[in-house]
């Protein structure tokens, strides 16, 4: 039954996903309107959390569907939605959502150069977007492998095609430069400037990102072993949307890894690709009822870990 449910992409499936994660915004925040006094700045920040929230599932729907990642189902915005739903405390940030909501735009315009319209328009978006993405976490520069696979994979590694990500990447960088220097605050440009890779890993050690983290890269190992077979065996579209998958998941662990302010918050761009896979996974399996027990597990996990660890 909840199988049948998932494989429809109807606007009363995504109106259910909202309020499913509606419903742990909510606990958050009344969690933090307990600890706190009530003020009106207070709720219209809180306001503000929900709208960036709902920009981000916006984009992330738009990722996947425009660029025909899954097949015409809502498994991978189902996955997305518990998977968001258990970072609602540590997400309650305007830099971090504004950043998740900024990778959203980079990758959208890298997954849509499947088609050859507007190819350096994209390719120089993709920079301009990565280099803002720089701008707030200068970890974010080890995604411009991510550039570069997507236009090996979709397109020709021209003069243009190697130089525009660049031109795209330093322009946010030339303004941002120009801003702090008007300011007399270019002390802070050296941020950007001065890479910080951190080896700490000890945010990881708490049950509750550890256990998140290794289900999800569990089921993502299992998926990308059901679908691969079948997305690598024909030379479409599709199979070069999976390589890139692949490669933009293994490059957002290596990012959660050495990024330098760990809060949990970077698991999400993990999440992105991860949950894509894992829908492409549920596909493979031709059983609704193993689909309905494996949904039901992922439901059950989820409020287990977001109230009890």
């Amino acid at each position: 039954m909840l199988a049948n449910f998932l494989e429809k992409s109807k606007p009363i499936n995504f109106i259910f996903y909202l309020g499913l994660f509606f419903s742990f915004f909510l606990f958050s925040v009344f969690s933090d309107l307990f600890n706190e006094n009530f003020t009106w700045i207070k709720t219209l920040e809180n306001v503000s959390f929900l709208m960036l929230f709902l920009a981000i599932f916006f984009f992330y729907h738009f990722v996947v569907t425009k660029n025909k990642l899954t097949f015409d189902n809502s498994y991978a915005y189902f996955l997305f939605t518990l998977g968001l739903a258990l970072f609602t405390t540590v997400l309650l940030d305007f830099k971090t959502l504004a950043s998740i909501l900024i990778h959203l735009l980079f990758l959208r315009k890298l997954y849509s150069l499947r088609s050859s319209k507007n190819v350096i328009q994209k390719i120089f978006d993709s920079g301009f977007w990565l280099g803002i993405m720089c701008i707030l976490e200068p970890s974010s520069l080890l995604f411009i492998i991510l550039v570069y696979a997507a236009i090996l994979l979709q397109q020709k590694l021209t003069i243009h095609t190697l130089l525009t990500p660049v031109l795209g990447f330093i322009s946010p960088i030339i303004i941002y430069f120009a801003y702090l220097l008007w300011q007399d605050s270019t002390f802070a440009f050296t941020k950007i400037i001065n890479l910080e890779i951190s080896n700490n890993l000890s945010i990881y050690t708490d049950n509750y990102f550890f256990y998140i983290f290794l289900t999800t890269l569990l089921l993502t190992i299992c998926a990308v072993l059901l679908k691969s077979p079948k997305a690598l065996s024909v030379n479409n579209s599709f199979k070069k949307s999976w390589l890139l998958l692949i490669i933009n998941l293994i490059i957002a662990i290596l990012f959660a890894l050495i990024v330098s302010n760990k809060n949990g918050s970077e698991i999400v761009l993990f999440l992105i690709p991860a949950s894509v896979i894992i829908a492409n996974g549920f596909e493979v399996i031709q059983k609704n009822f193993i689909k309905d027990i494996l949904f039901s597990l992922l439901i059950a996990i989820t409020v287990i870990t977001y109230f009890w660890l």
